[in-house]
């Protein structure tokens, strides 16, 4: 009340002060109804403490996320959810790769780092207090373009491919074509799961064509013909052949049902690293990834929900 009166009286005053200059000017009514108008919308603000003050916003916090090109949907999808439902919150998300993500967080440019591989021992000993948050499951599908019609490879074929053993798809039941390898760079994650996993440490055919992420690998399949590539379940679509893989010819399709139900041979972690405990911002961000919320984006994404 007493705040509404006080406006009352500043608005009176105001208008009686425009009266008075406009009994000696000649400026146009028009500018006297601006005044009027103006007092009218912006009022007047009591300075005492029982004035209507409206608060100021708080202070934006800024989050940065750099990493795995595997995790970067998720992180990116979910730091859009957050923000929607969090104004002080600017969380920026970039890609780069899991090697690229890991030293970020651990020197300290990036409050996360993303990574769909576990930690490399010289990681862990250049920044011991790396934390691992496991916020999702993934498989690694092997795919081709969507005319070739081999439909199915055993995880021996597969690494006498990318180890160049095998040079020709009519070696495992295709046509006859030289076989195009398409594989990631040195920094991805992915690559790293896929050389332990897949490759048990065998080098990769040295005319590979390596490429910068998951999407950069999967265009390049649909475009080749005889090309072979492989990719995280996110990115599988039906403008791609997918190759359903197993041991001795056990064959299962790359799926999420197959990767909870531990059928398919080729699944691993997808995490995010902070540099210590995560406390602020980053600790609430995790929180809502591993949310039921977040967790639905996931598995709308493809990937598979771990909370």
């Amino acid at each position: 009340m007493r705040s509404s009166l006080y406006a009352i009286c500043c608005l009176f005053s105001m208008m009686n002060s425009a009266m008075k200059w406009f009994s000696t000017s000649t400026a146009p009514l028009a500018l006297a109804g601006i005044l009027l108008i103006t007092a009218l919308v912006c009022g007047c603000t009591d300075s005492g403490t029982g004035g209507d003050v409206t608060p100021a916003a708080g202070p934006v916090e800024t989050l940065t996320i750099t990493g795995s090109t595997t995790v970067l949907p998720l992180a990116q999808l979910t730091a859009e959810a957050y923000m929607d439902a969090h104004a002080y919150a600017d969380i920026q998300v970039s890609g780069g790769g899991s090697s690229v993500g890991v030293k970020s967080v651990g020197v300290g440019t990036h409050d996360i780092g993303m990574a769909s591989r576990g930690l490399k021992a010289e990681e862990a000993s250049a920044s011991p207090g790396l934390v691992q948050h496991v916020v999702a499951k993934d498989g690694i599908a092997i795919i081709v373009h969507r005319d070739n019609p081999v439909t199915s490879l055993t995880l021996e074929e597969v690494r006498a491919i990318y180890a160049g053993n095998i040079r020709n798809w009519n070696e495992v039941g295709g046509d006859d074509r030289e076989i195009v390898v398409i594989g990631r760079d040195s920094a991805s994650g992915t690559r790293e799961y896929f050389s332990e996993e897949v490759m048990g440490g065998d080098d990769f055919y040295p005319g590979q064509l390596e490429k910068n992420s998951n999407g950069a690998v999967a265009q390049t399949v649909r475009q080749t013909p005889s090309a072979i590539g492989y990719v995280g379940l996110g990115y599988l679509d039906e403008t791609i052949g997918v190759v359903a893989l197993g041991p001795d010819g056990a064959t299962v399709e790359p799926s999420v049902a197959n990767v909870l139900a531990g059928t398919y041979p080729v699944a691993r972690d997808l995490n995010m690293f902070t540099n210590g405990e995560p406390e602020g911002l980053a600790a609430n961000y995790l929180a809502f990834v591993l949310s039921d919320e977040g967790q639905q984006i996931a598995a709308d994404e493809g990937f598979v929900p771990v909370a």
